[in-house]
């Protein structure tokens, strides 16, 4: 720890201190007053304190903070854009009510895809139209690639501060950009996670761009998700009956941007999210997780676990697929708990062009599937106004979907 970072007028002591402040106004209300906790103090001002550090998460973790300061804190939420606290998911984990045995992913084996296309295709469709989740094995990424994706972006997170700094920017035109929390300022509290981001394709980051403790890793993993969601998306045709090349045909994987997520080990779990409850914004979510586990994917009416296995791909719809599919295909709430144990770190590759002039192409509801019986459910956006509109309104439980309904 570089001691000059944390003097007792550095951020680290003030957001400890407001945090002491409303920790102890908490304990005597037993949480039942939550908005009056959450007005007792400048949330603004402690953001923007927050933002100016420069070093997310990892700097308060690496300060040794013991009780979370008071921007992190979820229980000022309300029902309607979480379904439940960290502390009701942390109680519903320990009574094990998210691991049902009839409750899980679906796991598909790609093994001698040519051969079993068929029953593959059948699999993921199924997996589409139920869960919007699935893992796949036998993928054709090494596992020494996924191995070493980990520890890059490892490598990455846990270098010195002032490599980290001159990345930190909340400028989402950059191809390569490191933060906390992309929703920082809309967001109603703050998760205690840290991120990478890497645009990958079209145009993306220039290879000297990657930081240099991570370049081998990225540029090779990169390479192959790539390749794999070209793959993934060939299934996703053919499961929705509109040929193998058409969602490629229209530019559905033409944008791949990664986000590297670093969560550090939290100090008070029950009191916040590593991610809040969510969708994604992208056609296709490959995501790559470490042993950690604490994903969750929404499933009727429960949250379930999604367990981590090693040399195993978890797979999700994002929103623009379920908008091309008209509903077809689901795109799921999702989220992940935090944890005392840390860090956790997870690769999510998002197939959607993030940058202009691509992502103002627009996008709507396939004609193959429109029908008298099957109207269109949504209006036709660019990935620009939609991704705007998400950025805009945080990651609040809520699909951004509903805001383009016809």
């Amino acid at each position: 720890m570089k001691s000059h970072l944390y003097k007792p007028s550095s951020i680290f002591s003030f957001l400890t201190h407001k945090f002491t402040t409303t920790t102890s106004q908490t304990n005597k209300q037993t949480m039942n007053s939550p908005l009056q906790v959450f007005n007792s103090y400048d949330r603004q001002s402690d953001l923007e304190a927050f933002h100016s550090t420069k070093l997310g998460v990892k700097g308060l973790a690496d300060a040794g903070v013991s009780q979370l300061p008071r921007i992190f804190c979820h229980d000022n939420q309300s029902a309607a854009s979480l379904i439940s606290s960290p502390a009701a998911a942390a109680a519903e984990k320990l009574a094990g009510e998210t691991e049902a045995k009839n409750l899980t992913i679906p796991v598909i084996d790609l093994q001698d895809s040519h051969k079993n296309r068929a029953q593959i295709i059948n699999e993921i469709k199924d997996a589409c139209k139920n869960w919007g989740f699935f893992q796949i094995l036998n993928h054709g990424v090494p596992l020494s690639v996924m191995k070493e994706m980990m520890n890059g972006i490892r490598r990455f997170h846990e270098q010195g501060d002032e490599m980290k700094k001159d990345l930190y920017s909340r400028d989402f035109q950059r191809k390569i950009l490191f933060n906390t929390n992309f929703d920082l300022f809309k967001g109603v509290s703050t998760n205690w996670r840290d991120t990478l981001t890497v645009v990958v394709a079209p145009r993306g980051a220039e290879a000297e761009e990657i930081p240099e403790v991570s370049r081998e890793a990225v540029v090779e993993f990169s390479r192959r998700v790539k390749e794999l969601g070209d793959i993934l998306l060939e299934f996703l045709g053919e499961g929705l009956g509109v040929g193998s090349n058409r969602l490629k045909e229209m530019g559905c994987g033409d944008g791949m941007v990664m986000f590297c997520h670093y969560y550090p080990a939290c100090p008070q779990p029950e009191l916040t999210w590593g991610t809040t409850d969510h969708t994604d914004s992208s056609f296709l979510t490959v995501l790559l997780q470490d042993e950690l586990g604490g994903l969750q994917v929404r499933h009727g009416d429960r949250w379930v676990d999604v367990h981590p296995i090693e040399g195993a791909f978890v797979v999700n719809i994002g929103d623009f697929m379920q908008m091309v599919s008209n509903d077809r295909f689901i795109s799921v709430n999702h989220r992940v708990l935090a944890n005392k144990k840390g860090p956790r770190i997870s690769v999510a590759s998002f197939f959607r062009c993030n940058l202009p002039p691509e992502n103002g192409l627009v996008f709507g509801p396939l004609k193959e599937l429109r029908s008298e019986e099957n109207p269109d459910i949504y209006k036709e956006t660019s990935i620009k106004d939609y991704v705007a509109h998400y950025y805009n309104k945080g990651l609040n439980g809520i699909s951004a979907l509903e805001h383009f309904k016809l």
